[in-house]
């Protein structure tokens, strides 16, 4: 396959991120999927939320490569990603690091087994 479609693939990893981490991603949704954020402000627990967003995420994930098991695959690797930052291990900036590893990684799979 030609490299400006990897090179596309991945821009459109990074579109559907974006909508996903910023535009889709209300505060309740935010707060919410943080353990440590109290729960009653949003009728549900913590873990509805984040797995909620994560899914979101892996959807889009989905959406992109054609792959149910790359949306799968984000869809676990946000939802640890996220639950990392929201237990204060990280901050923003690594965690938007790691997600952009992660759509890196699908796009190396996918090359290393469409090549």
């Amino acid at each position: 396959m030609h490299i400006n479609f990897f090179f596309t693939l991945f821009l459109l990893l990074i579109v559907a991120h974006v909508f996903g981490d910023f535009v889709f991603q209300t505060d309740a949704i935010a707060n919410g999927k943080n353990r440590h954020f109290n729960p009653k402000l949003h009728g549900v627990n913590w873990w509805y939320w984040l797995s909620a967003h994560a899914i979101v995420q892996g959807f889009g994930v989905a959406l992109v490569t054609g792959s149910i098991g790359f949306g799968i695959a984000e869809t676990i690797a946000h939802w640890v990603i996220d639950y990392g930052k929201c237990e204060g291990w990280y901050g923003i900036h690594m965690d938007q690091f790691l997600h952009i590893a992660c759509k890196i990684m699908w796009v190396l799979l996918i090359i290393r087994y469409t090549s």
